[in-house]
């Protein structure tokens, strides 16, 4: 006998069951919808791409990429983002990306870190971007975009917290790291991570009460102005020790909070001019965001704001017998040509008990019954579950009796 391999997952790596899973395909659909309200469009990209595609362009976290030679011997790294690609994606293919490009992108990223709660090592990212504008009114546009989502998903104030990296000019990178980390580990702690990388403890100080008496440049003037002429006044607020660890950041950088959901922010954002330069002598602004989806689906679970969430099967049709197969099949078909998510059970050697314990268990809400009385009279048996009541109609009536289209 062979032996029986234990049924477990990679840590940080997940199985979604399905009401798990329908939880995400409604947050995707919503993130969808409102992307395409905006005018933005697909791109997909590859799972693995050469290590060199990310190797520079990340920052510090460059240890957290999942890197192998593959069987050519090439070195390659599992999609550690999903803006990098894109960048690569527009100077490989410039005939065919008209500028500006508006870009959205719902796919798998892979970071090698230590998971924690909201954080793992395979995870959904959704991407917008605009490339090819300069004016500060592309940043404003990715930035309304990015609070609509979660008015949309229907939070109660998302507020989008916005800053400029030009105000870090000055600032060394090193520097940059630690006060990202401000609100997790406080002045205390970004001041002994600042000591740490060789600033004294006077440097460090006045470095980081600097930043904190920063007052808004023209270009993030511009962005509010152009928020407000949205209506989002309420929406946004100025934070200027707000620094974002990618090295790539060139300008505006902002994430979205919610009150009620203190653990830390759902999406970040920033301009990244340079980066479609390093894979072309093209120079193309950027600008766009990134979507914490996992930690936006704890976000809504803990304050309450999924609707019910049920199968989209509206119509379960059994199977009365072996010599009704055909009939129900028959009845399945039509009410799928009318775009009614219909679900054939398909075991015919079962009895209708339990073909009803199914639709109960999956959450259909009507049952068809069509046995052998119903194929001589071309008719439908229709049991509502929720009511109780159920009601006979002519096949031909049937997919607007259902009153579900």
């Amino acid at each position: 006998m062979n032996k029986l391999i234990t049924p477990q997952i990679l840590k940080g790596f997940r199985d979604f069951l399905p009401e798990d899973a329908q939880k995400r395909q409604y947050v995707i659909d919503v993130i969808r919808r409102t992307f395409e309200l905006y005018g933005f469009v697909p791109i997909e990209t590859p799972a693995i791409e050469y290590l060199e595609t990310f190797t520079g362009n990340i920052g510090e976290d460059e240890h957290l990429f999942y890197k192998f030679k593959d069987q050519g011997g090439r070195d390659v790294a599992l999609r550690y983002d999903q803006t990098v690609p894109t960048c690569r994606v527009i100077a490989q293919y410039p005939s065919k990306i008209t500028l500006p490009f508006k870009r959205y992108q719902i796919q798998t990223v892979w970071r090698a870190e230590k998971p924690q709660k909201g954080r793992y090592r395979e995870f959904l990212q959704c991407d917008a971007d605009i490339f090819g504008v300069e004016d500060a009114s592309a940043d404003g546009e990715t930035i309304a975009l990015s609070i609509d989502i979660y008015k949309n998903l229907r939070f109660k104030k998302p507020i989008a917290i916005i800053n400029d990296r030009e105000l870090y000019k000055d600032i060394p990178y090193k520097a940059i790291t630690a006060i990202d980390k401000l609100e997790k580990v406080g002045a205390s702690g970004v001041l002994q991570e600042l000591n740490q990388k060789g600033f004294s403890n006077k440097d460090a100080k006045t470095l980081l009460d600097t930043i904190k008496n920063n007052k808004p440049n023209d270009r993030l003037k511009k962005i509010f102005d152009y928020l407000d002429g949205y209506g989002l006044t309420e929406n946004y607020q100025y934070k200027p020790t707000l620094a974002r660890s990618f090295s790539y950041s060139t300008g505006p950088i902002w994430e979205i909070v919610v009150g009620d959901f203190p653990t830390g922010s759902l999406l970040g954002g920033e301009r990244f001019d340079s980066l479609v330069s390093r894979f072309s002598n093209m120079k193309v602004p950027g600008t766009g965001f990134a979507i914490g989806f996992d930690r936006t689906i704890l976000a809504m679970e803990e304050l309450g704001l999924f609707p019910p969430i049920s199968t989209k099967t509206k119509v379960l049709v059994t199977i009365f017998d072996e010599t009704t197969l055909r009939y129900s099949q028959k009845i399945a078909q039509l009410l799928r040509s009318h775009a009614i998510p219909t679900d054939l059970f398909p075991d015919p050697n079962q009895k209708l008990e339990k073909q009803l314990k199914y639709a109960l268990k999956k959450g259909v809400p009507l049952v068809l019954i069509a046995g052998p009385d119903e194929l001589r009279k071309q008719s439908v048996t229709v049991k509502n579950l929720a009511t109780r009541t159920q009601k006979t109609v002519q096949l031909k009536e049937l997919p607007h009796a259902l009153n579900l289209t």
